[in-house]
C-alpha cells in the first residue's frame, strides 16, 4: 500500500522577514517544491500585516498545500518584540484558515530536535540539515530554512501521529 502524498507550507513568521517552505512528503520521501520570504515594506503595522496576509494568500493559492506547520510563539525579552511576532503570526494563521489550510503550530525547539537531533541547535546547523534532508543544491536563507523545517518536522510528525493534513 503506497502511502498518501501531502503538500506542507511551513511558515516562519516576522513582521519584517517571513520565511516560506513548501514541500510534498509521504512521510518517508520528502520534495521540495518551493521556498522565499515575504518582505512587507516599511510602515504602519496594519498595512504591513494585511500585506502580509494577501502575499501568503498568494503563495497558498499558487502552492495549494494540505497543511501548514507555523512556528509557536516563544516567550521574548521585549514585550513589544512578541507582540509584533503575535500579530504576524495572526495574519499568517489567518491567510491559511481563509483558504482551509489545516493549521499545526510547532515550537522552535522541537522543530530544531526533528531536524537536527538537538534542541538547541544554531541557524546554521538547521540550514546544513534541511539542505541535506531536501538534496538542496545550495543551503536556503535563515527564514526559508526555519520554514522548510517546520514543514519537515510536520512530516515526521505524521509517522507518529495520524493527522488530518492528508490528499
Amino acid at each position: 500500500m503506497r502511502p498518501e502524498t501531502t503538500r506542507v507550507i511551513g511558515l516562519d513568521p516576522g513582521l519584517r522577514r517571513t520565511g516560506y517552505g513548501v514541500i510534498e512528503t509521504d512521510g518517508y520521501r520528502h520534495r521540495y517544491q518551493a521556498s522565499g520570504q515575504i518582505c512587507p515594506p516599511q510602515g504602519p503595522i496594519p498595512q504591513r500585516l494585511g500585506e502580509l496576509f494577501r502575499q501568503l494568500s498568494e503563495v497558498l493559492e499558487t502552492y495549494v498545500p494540505d497543511c501548514a506547520a507555523v512556528e509557536a510563539s516563544f516567550i521574548a525579552a521585549n514585550a513589544g518584540t512578541a507582540l509584533k511576532l503575535g500579530q504576524a503570526r495572526g495574519a499568517l494563521i489567518s491567510a491559511c484558515v481563509v483558504r482551509e489550510v489545516t493549521v499545526f503550530e510547532y515550537s522552535p525547539r522541537s522543530m530544531k530536535q526533528a531536524i537536527t537531533g538537538r534542541g538547541g541547535a544554531t541557524k546554521e546547523q538547521v540550514q546544513f540539515m534541511v539542505q541535506r534532508l531536501l538534496g538542496l543544491a545550495e543551503s536556503p536563507q535563515a527564514d526559508e530554512a526555519d520554514a522548510l523545517g517546520l514543514a519537515l518536522c510536520h512530516a515526521h510528525s505524521r509517522l507518529l501521529t495520524p493527522q488530518e493534513c492528508t490528499t
